[in-house]
């Protein structure tokens, strides 16, 4: 069980070797998810590079690294207290990351992220030299130009129904994050998907102080400076980070390029699965 530490918290992740000469690839998930929302990709690239996939800070089996005492307060006294005083930086989300890759001693490494991913892949590549290319899934630049997610995707994020079961909680907050149509034509891949997300993802203090780093982040004044290549991913029905983020990205990115997945939601690289995996292996292999 491969571990890196920083500051005393230690980041859990996994290293998956193959037989293929590719460069590696590291896979960074979204606020709160676990490793289990990459397995579509990382079943994609695994023939050809080595995988790197670790547990965000305060995830799977990553350290939470909060006060213990602070994490036992109920939600109305924790979540001001996180979101003013204990919260995670993206800044500091980047550094595990960078611990991560040199424990695992990989020199160059494809970064591949979503949302909140993503914001941790632009810094991480603006601030250490390991990136060989980006490539951000459903995600912003942050900052003032960034459009915000909207105020009733909030509230299905942070306000669940009194008296509902962990599994209820996980199925209401999930709710913008996939279209209606594949939820209804996937019933079984959604419980699984439950399942998995029981096992791996951030109890609740984790999952704010994630959302503390989310709210503070902000590049969008440092992004003409990365020069590394960049694939921008979004669809275009995002609920969650809204599609105009990715133009945004496009624009403020030098050398990067948009592709568009049509009606698209915050998830798509699971709900289209087999052309997300087409596009990263394609432009992967271009930047070998």
């Amino acid at each position: 069980m491969p571990r890196a530490t920083r500051d005393g918290v230690s980041i859990h992740y996994e290293y998956d070797e193959s037989e293929g000469g590719g460069t590696p690839v590291v896979f960074v998930q979204g606020l709160g998810y676990g490793r289990w929302m990459w397995r579509w990709q990382r079943e994609a690239v695994a023939d050809d590079r080595d995988v790197i996939a670790p547990d965000n800070r305060g995830t799977g089996r990553s350290d939470v690294g909060l006060p213990p005492l602070l994490s036992r307060l109920p939600r109305k006294l924790r979540a001001p207290l996180i979101f003013k005083l204990a919260g995670y930086s993206i800044g500091g989300l980047a550094t595990d990351l960078e611990e991560v890759l040199k424990d695992a001693g990989v020199r160059q490494a494809h970064v591949v992220g979503a949302s909140m991913g993503g914001m941790i892949a632009q810094r991480y590549a603006l601030e250490y030299t390991r990136a060989k290319t980006l490539t951000l899934c459903c995600t912003s630049h942050g900052g003032p130009d960034a459009v915000p997610v909207p105020d009733e995707t909030q509230e299905f994020i942070f306000d669940v129904p009194d008296g509902a079961s962990e599994r209820e909680k996980l199925r209401h907050r999930m709710r913008p994050a996939f279209t209606e149509r594949f939820t209804n034509r996937n019933p079984h891949l959604m419980d699984r998907i439950i399942e998995w997300r029981l096992e791996q993802d951030a109890d609740d203090p984790a999952r704010e102080a994630q959302a503390a780093a989310v709210l503070d982040f902000d590049v969008s004044d440092r992004l003409e400076g990365l020069r590394v290549p960049t694939l921008v991913l979004h669809g275009t029905d995002d609920r969650v980070v809204p599609f105009e983020n990715g133009l945004l990205l496009e624009e403020a990115i030098p050398n990067a390029r948009l592709e568009r997945f049509e009606g698209g939601s915050h998830c798509f690289f699971i709900e289209h699965a087999d052309r997300m995996n087409e596009e990263l292996r394609a432009f992967l292999a271009d930047h070998d």
